[in-house]
């Protein structure tokens, strides 16, 4: 359980971390690419820890 608010609070810092970098940019900018995607990597996590905790 610790390690899903563990990633939850990644996921929030990366969330701002997104916004803020976004701000006057295209969305097509590589920072923001890159931030989006490493936003995605937490989010397609911690989805897989919650599948794995709900199908024990």
């Amino acid at each position: 359980m610790a390690e899903l608010i563990e990633l939850q609070e990644m996921i929030e810092k990366l969330r701002d971390k997104l916004y803020q970098v976004s701000i006057g940019k295209a969305l097509t900018d590589p920072e923001v690419i890159r931030a989006s995607q490493m936003l995605d990597v937490l989010l397609n996590e911690y989805q897989r820890m919650l599948n794995e905790k709900i199908n024990k």
